[in-house]
């Protein structure tokens, strides 16, 4: 994460902040966006008086105000993927009793923004819609990551140096030798190294110009994945397919509705697509 150098810069680093649940206190929100205290607490309360943000007067926690769930539901309007990929999640919680995510890329980051739980008792609970993370750092996350051209993936790296301290089981090095085993196999898997004795399995959802809209996962104990791994990763692409069948239909029925985003100049080509 680079530190942010204009009031703008840094407002918009806590706005994305406060999509994070857990982030609701002023110290959590400056940390989260790389912002001293001072500064944090002056740019919200400018956001709060725009009607950006929120703050519960006895709590002092901070939560989207009403402009911003206005610009969040013209945006649902143009870009959606819930609707298309919610009966996938659904579908993949029920087969395998295991937690079902939606991810989709921000910046550098990855924000999981749909979720749906297993029955299986020993669950993944470290993620919520809104949770975000850098790219790489997690199995949907990771899918993101390999599906960029190798110059997009360097910035990214480039880009998350600051906020890989968080996870030291990570390394650069590392997380290109899992970009390359993810195209090679044409899914990413991640086992215990974000969460001990947890891991997850997930595919990229390309869009019309083969950009990553999002990503599709499976988090699970780690032995639930590899037991399972082929049956898991067949099940992924039977859906993610069918979801890009739907998103290329609905692009097409609705011009315009397709997220404004350039075509790569040169993208790499998984297994699948050789």
């Amino acid at each position: 994460m680079t530190t942010p150098s204009t009031s703008l810069q840094k407002a918009c680093r806590l706005l994305r902040a406060l999509t994070d649940a857990r982030n609701s206190r002023l110290t959590d929100l400056a940390l989260a966006a790389g912002v001293d205290k001072a500064s944090a607490l002056r740019l919200l309360e400018t956001l709060a008086a725009e009607g950006l943000v929120a703050r519960d007067p006895a709590t002092k926690a901070f939560t989207p105000g009403r402009e911003w769930l206005a610009l969040h539901a013209a945006t649902l309007a143009r870009t959606d993927l819930r609707p298309l990929v919610r009966p996938a999640l659904i579908r993949l919680a029920n087969a395998f009793e295991d937690s079902a995510i939606l991810s989709v890329p921000s910046g550098c980051e990855s924000v999981c923004i749909e979720l749906r739980l297993g029955t299986f008792p020993i669950r993944a609970n470290y993620l919520d819609i809104g949770s975000r993370r850098p790219l790489g750092i997690g199995a949907g996350s990771l899918a993101l990551l390999a599906a960029l051209p190798d110059a997009e993936v360097d910035a990214v790296l480039d880009g998350i140096a600051p906020a890989m301290r968080r996870y030291p089981r990570f390394s650069r090095d590392m997380l290109l030798g899992h970009v390359r085993a993810t195209r090679e196999r044409g899914y990413a898997v991640l086992l215990d190294v974000v969460v001990e004795r947890m891991g997850g399995i997930a595919i990229a959802l390309p869009g019309p110009d083969g950009y990553p809209l999002g990503a599709i996962s499976i988090a699970a104990l780690n032995d639930r994945i590899t037991g399972r791994e082929a049956a898991m990763a067949r099940a992924l692409r039977r859906e993610a397919d069918a979801i890009c069948e739907h998103w290329r239909a609905h692009a097409a029925v609705k011009p315009g509705t397709r997220p404004d985003i350039q075509r790569p100049a040169a993208r790499p080509r998984t297994r699948e697509e050789a």
